[in-house]
């Protein structure tokens, strides 16, 4: 059979049409049901007010189900319904009442945000149903009163914004909106109000190898999405196999963007629901189950997601556990997460992943969150490369949360406050600028599992017990004195633990072997400003005498890196750094490696680009000239 082009389009077209250029169906939802492999869905000019569940998916990455949206046309896919009914109430607040049957069996304002790991709610319930004003989402509050006060609320990231409120309730028969619109009137301006769960989800598991790109979407009453539960997002594969997201535009889902995380059957909650177990151990029961259930990399993940805009999502751009396993993540731009702060808990980032088994993250700017990126359990076999991140000024750059190893994160710019939090073991860190400080963090008794080199399979479980990293060619340029200890400037943060000529062994209790720290390896790194030396680096530079004003401009056509350079940049003495340098993690036994197992070579700079000369440059470019550097890093 020959592949079939379906087209859709809600201007002119007709859902008992063929589905044709000239008869195209009117609903993406029409197309979605009837698609096999091959065939391509290609959606014209105008806003789609509807959830797109794909009924098939392909065979492979070569007969794929294709869901685009035209060549330059303008196209939204929405979870929201428009709202021209609003009755002037008193004053700027307006109210509409809704008649549940508009709502289906999923009602956004019955629906109270809950979940393990939910540690922010700040006194109050909140509901998964949001008030858009001009595309612009409302603040919700607790009390009709409260909708009246035009004053900024004290975490929100835009104080302006904040001042604009709703609040609701609802009955059997009806719900009822109020809104502090400021001024505007609601029914000649574009008023929205969540409907929709979800936005491009499958509503069962196992519909591989589905293409979405060149979207904007928007508008998901997406529920909170721990590790220990079904995580929805507004755009997502639930528990498949080689999705593609590319070229979108993601924003406003309530909790998460993109999911590529796990199943409801595998857990769903029960660290809340049933009280009896710690929320670390039923992460670990998580594991296991998904096992049984055909976690492999024959059956789950290998998705690529790239080249999107992810914005204003209030727990995180893209999230993911178990399901995101074999992933590339490249090229995106992910900003504005948990801005608006009116809850919060300990999934919360530009891109969180567990278990990121083999993941490349590469070529992402991530700025403006509440933290970039945090790789938590599991993270082994995965690589970080070449990401700019800024300004994530609630908490860190880069979080890496007990992890065995070994993991690669290299060429990346760290231009936050705290550019490095590490509670894990057995990681590189190479050619990298890291222009906030570095932290280290206990993990205690924090049993969490290891595997098999390149698969998902369980090889064992151990607590995190610090140590055998690897720091290489690194800028380290804190400028901040720290507000607990000197120890947070730089890597002196490894200062009392053992180096490379330290042979560790198990001695011993358990609780003895938490207290002690692995070997760890540094050397050839610069430490400018504030940033203070690791004793271990035996070929370091420390330059007091220069300030490298790094800082980072946006310009028409993108983002640029200002960098002072002097001679004491070329006269670090670096290291090439490759699987043979790099060795063994300790604990999976494991080399350093490229994720389809072989050897690797850390040649290429910031740009992808392979570095000229044998020895490195320090840091993560392959050119510096002396005095003022400015940089092209990111382009709009």
């Amino acid at each position: 059979m020959h592949a079939t082009e379906y087209h859709v389009s809600i201007v002119s077209g007709n859902d008992f049409n063929k589905g044709s250029i000239d008869y195209p169906f009117k609903t993406i939802s029409k197309a979605a049901k009837i698609a096999l492999p091959g065939d391509v869905i290609t959606v014209h000019k105008g806003t789609y007010r509807e959830r797109i569940n794909p009924f098939n998916g392909g065979f492979n990455n070569i007969s794929r189900i294709v869901y685009q949206a035209a060549e330059n046309e303008d196209v939204w896919i929405k979870g929201s319904e428009e709202i021209k009914t609003w009755k002037k109430y008193k004053g700027n607040v307006w109210k509409v009442v809704l008649n549940n049957e508009m709502f289906g069996d999923f009602n956004p304002y019955q629906e109270i945000l809950k979940g393990d790991w939910l540690t922010e709610k700040y006194g109050r319930e909140h509901h998964l149903g949001e008030v858009y004003l001009n595309g612009k989402s409302l603040y919700e509050i607790d009390s009709l009163s409260k909708v009246f006060e035009e004053i900024p609320l004290k975490r929100a990231v835009d104080r302006e914004g904040s001042k604009y409120k709703w609040f609701c309730k609802s009955n059997e028969e009806t719900t009822t909106i109020y809104a502090n619109f400021r001024g505007h009137n609601p029914n000649k301006e574009l008023v929205e109000i969540n409907v929709r769960s979800t936005v491009f989800f499958p509503k069962v598991t196992g519909i591989n190898y589905i293409t979405v790109r060149g979207f904007k979407m928007s508008h998901a009453a997406t529920q909170w999405a721990p590790p220990t539960a079904e995580q929805g997002g507004l755009i997502g594969p639930n528990w498949s196999k080689g999705w593609i997201i590319e070229n979108n535009l993601i924003s406003d889902s309530k909790c998460t963007g993109i999911s590529i995380g796990k199943e409801r059957a595998s857990g769903q909650n029960l660290w809340i629901n049933d009280k009896k177990k710690h929320g670390t151990q039923r992460e670990r029961e998580v594991v296991f189950k998904a096992l049984q259930l055909g976690w492999s990399k024959e059956m789950i993940g290998s998705h690529i997601i790239r080249n999107n805009t992810i914005k204003d999502c209030e727990q995180g751009g893209i999230i993911g556990h178990l399901g995101c396993v074999f992933s590339e993540i490249s090229n995106n731009h992910i900003y504005n997460v948990n801005v608006k702060k009116q809850f919060g808990g300990w999934e919360v980032g530009g891109i969180k992943l567990h278990a990121a088994i083999d993941v490349v993250i590469k070529n992402n700017f991530i700025h403006d969150n509440h933290r970039g990126i945090w790789l938590d359990w599991q993270a082994q076999g995965a690589r970080v490369t070449g990401n700019l991140l800024y300004n994530n000024d609630a908490s860190e750059d880069l979080f890496v949360e007990v992890n065995h190893g070994p993991m690669i994160i290299d060429n990346n710019i760290l231009l936050s406050e705290i550019s490095l939090l590490n509670a894990s073991q057995g990681t590189t860190f190479a050619n990298n600028i890291m222009a906030g400080k570095v932290q280290t963090r206990s993990a205690g008794n924090r049993f969490t599992q290891y595997h098999f080199p390149h698969s998902t399979q369980v090889m064992g479980l151990m607590t995190i017990i610090l140590g055998d990293d690897r720091f290489y060619n690194n800028i380290l340029a804190s400028d901040k004195d720290s507000l607990q200890s000197s120890q947070q400037h730089g890597l002196n943060v490894y200062n009392d633990f053992p180096d490379a000529s330290y042979k560790w062994k198990f001695n011993g209790s358990l609780n003895r072997a938490n207290k002690q720290k692995f070997p760890t390896f540094i050397d050839g790194n610069l430490y400018l400003n504030k940033a203070l030396p690791s004793n271990i680096d035996s070929n370091k530079i420390e330059n007091r005498n220069l300030n490298p004003n790094i800082s980072l401009t946006e310009e028409v056509d993108g983002y640029y890196l200002n960098i002072t350079v002097d001679e004491s940049f070329a006269n670090v003495k670096t290291n090439v750094v490759d699987t043979q340098l790099m060795g063994v993690a300790l604990q999976t036994e494991t080399p350093f490696e490229n994720v389809d197992g072989s050897p690797i070579t850390l040649t290429e700079d910031y740009f992808g680009k392979a570095r000229t000369t044998k020895v490195p440059l320090v840091g993560p470019f392959n050119n510096l000239k002396l005095g003022k550097n400015k940089i092209k890093v990111w382009s709009k």
